[in-house]
C-alpha cells in the first residue's frame, strides 16, 4: 500500500519541479506562420532554427485513412482550391500546392522528413467533430508514431475530450494536453485524461497556474494571431510551462532572458527608504516602464526577488517590478528612520571615509568622502547587520561616518524626532556632536566644570582615542 506521506512527497516534488524549473517550452504554432506558409517544411524549419523546441501541427483524416497535416478541413485558404480533406484520397490532396510550392503533407511525410533530426519535436492537435469523428484517428496516430519510433518526440493536444481519452488508452506514456478557451471548460473529468492544459492567454492568471501546478498539471498558453510585446511583457512573469506562439523567435528570446535570471520567492512587507522615486516596470527583463512609481517611505508587499544582469528586482504585484535597492523590511523601519532625511559627515576619527559603488562588494571602492563636509543621505539599505547609506558619489557604511539629524520634516519623516522616539539604548551612537555648537563649544578654559555633562552623552559614539598627555578624561 502506498502511504499518505509518500503521496505528499510526490506532490511536493512535483511542485518543486514546476516552481524551480527554469524557462519554459517554446512551441511554434504551425511552425513559423508569419514567415512561411503554415505547416510546411519551410515553416517548421524556420521555427526550429529560431529556437522552438516543438512545432505544432493539426491533423485530419483523408477518405483513404491517411493522417493529413492541415488546420482547416477545407483546403481553400492554404491552397486556393476548395477541397474537403475527408472527401478525397490523399493522392488527390497531395496534388494541391501551397504558396511556397510545397504540397499538402501527410504525418508520415513529416516524420520521414525529420526522422534523423532528434531535436525536431511535434505537438500534434487532433481535429475531431463534436460527435468524436473520425473515430479511428487515434488508432491511426498510434500506428504512425510507432512506425517511426516518435514516442519521445511528440505530445498531443486537443479540444476534444474523447480524442484525449482515446489517446490515454492507446498511448498512455505520451503527454496529453487539453486546449481550453474558457475556464468553464476545465473540470475534473477532463483532467483525469491529461497531463496539462493549454489555455488562452485571455484567461490565464497566476492563480489558475498555481492551481493546475498543485494538481500536478502543466500549463501551456496559446494566443490568437495578434500577439504583441505588451502581452509578452506580462506573460513572461507567470510560471508557465510552455507557450504555443506564432512568433517562436520572440518566444525563444524571452525564454533566454528568463533563463538568465534567478528567482527567490519571498513574502514580506517592506518600506522604500530613498528620497528618489523609482519607476515600476512590467518585468525585470525588458524594463518597460509603467505609469507607476515607488514613492519615498512607501509601504509595499513583495512576493519575489529576481536577479538579472547583475541587478536585483522586487516583485510588487502581478506585473509590477522595481529595482530592489532601498527596500527594507518593515521590522527595521523604526531603526532606520533617523537616517532618512539626515546628513553624514566624516570628522577623521572614524575608521575610513571610503565610498563604494556597490555596498555588497568590498572591492568596489570608487571615491572618498570629503573631511568635515556634510552630505545628504539619498538611500538607506540594511544588509545583514550593517546599515549602508547612499550619497551623491557612492555608498558609505554608517559605522564609518557621523550622522547629522534633521530637525525638520523631510518627505514625511522627521529624522531627529525618530531618533528620540527610540528607547535610549536603541538609539544610534554615531551622532555628530559638533553639528550643534550650542551643545559643544570651543573653549580656552581647560577645567572641567560639570562632569555630569559627559554622562548625558553615554549613548553617543565619541572616540577619545586622541594622543593627549592629559589623562584626566580617563579619571572621570
Amino acid at each position: 500500500m502506498i502511504s499518505k506521506s509518500f503521496n505528499i512527497f510526490k506532490i511536493s516534488l512535483a511542485l518543486f519541479l514546476f516552481i524551480f524549473a527554469s524557462g519554459f517550452t517554446v512551441i511554434g504554432h504551425r511552425g513559423d506562420p508569419i514567415n512561411a506558409p503554415e505547416e510546411t517544411f519551410e515553416s517548421f524549419d524556420k521555427a526550429f532554427s529560431e529556437g522552438a523546441d516543438y512545432v505544432e501541427l493539426d491533423l485530419h483524416v483523408s477518405k483513404d485513412n491517411v493522417l493529413v497535416v492541415s488546420h482547416d478541413r477545407d483546403l481553400q485558404r492554404v491552397t486556393g482550391t476548395s477541397e474537403i480533406v475527408s472527401e478525397h484520397n490523399f493522392s488527390d490532396l497531395a496534388q494541391l500546392r501551397q504558396k511556397n510550392g510545397e504540397s499538402i503533407h501527410s504525418l508520415n511525410q513529416i516524420f520521414e522528413h525529420y526522422k534523423n533530426n532528434p531535436k525536431a519535436k511535434f505537438l500534434i492537435e487532433t481535429k475531431k467533430t463534436k460527435k468524436g469523428n473520425p473515430q479511428n484517428m487515434e488508432a491511426l496516430l498510434k500506428q504512425v508514431v510507432d512506425e517511426y519510433g516518435m514516442q519521445n518526440r511528440v505530445m498531443f493536444h486537443s479540444f476534444s475530450v474523447k480524442s484525449l481519452e482515446n489517446e490515454a488508452q492507446l498511448m498512455p506514456d505520451i503527454p496529453r494536453i487539453f486546449i481550453a478557451g474558457t475556464t468553464k471548460q476545465i473540470n475534473f473529468d477532463i483532467l483525469q485524461y491529461v497531463n496539462g492544459v493549454n489555455l488562452s492567454s485571455n484567461i490565464v492568471t497566476p492563480q489558475i497556474i498555481d492551481t493546475m501546478h498543485f494538481m500536478g498539471k502543466k500549463v501551456y498558453v496559446w494566443d490568437e494571431m495578434n500577439e504583441s510585446p505588451k502581452k509578452w511583457n506580462t506573460l513572461i512573469n507567470m510560471p508557465i510551462d510552455g507557450v504555443v506562439t506564432n512568433y517562436p523567435a520572440t518566444g525563444n528570446e524571452y525564454r533566454e532572458l528568463k533563463d538568465q535570471s534567478k528567482s527567490e520567492a519571498l513574502n514580506q512587507n517592506v518600506y522604500y527608504m530613498s528620497s528618489q522615486k523609482e519607476p515600476i516596470y512590467e518585468n525585470p527583463y525588458r524594463l518597460i516602464k509603467t505609469d507607476k512609481y515607488v514613492e519615498p517611505l512607501g509601504g509595499y508587499h513583495i512576493t519575489n526577488i529576481i536577479k538579472f544582469n547583475g541587478e536585483k528586482y522586487v516583485q510588487l504585484g502581478e506585473n509590477e517590478f522595481a529595482n530592489a535597492t532601498g527596500f527594507n523590511s518593515e521590522f527595521s523601519l523604526r531603526d532606520l528612520r533617523p537616517y532618512f532625511g539626515a546628513k553624514v559627515i566624516y570628522r577623521g576619527q572614524q575608521p575610513n571615509n571610503f565610498l563604494y559603488a556597490d555596498p555588497n562588494d568590498s572591492n568596489s571602492i570608487c571615491n572618498r568622502l570629503e573631511t568635515n563636509h556634510s552630505e545628504r543621505i539619498i538611500t538607506i539599505q540594511k544588509i545583514g547587520t550593517q546599515t549602508w547609506l547612499k550619497l551623491k558619489n557612492g555608498w558609505v557604511n554608517a559605522h564609518n561616518v557621523l550622522i547629522q539629524l534633521n530637525p525638520n520634516n523631510y518627505l514625511g519623516n522627521e529624522s531627529e524626532q525618530s531618533y528620540y522616539n527610540l528607547p535610549r539604548g536603541q538609539r544610534i551612537k554615531n551622532i555628530d556632536l559638533l553639528q550643534n555648537l550650542a551643545i559643544i563649544k570651543p573653549s580656552t578654559d581647560q577645567t572641567i566644570k560639570n562632569a555630569d555633562l559627559i554622562k548625558d552623552f553615554n549613548n553617543f559614539y565619541v572616540d577619545f582615542s586622541l594622543t593627549n598627555d592629559n589623562d584626566s578624561i580617563n579619571k572621570i
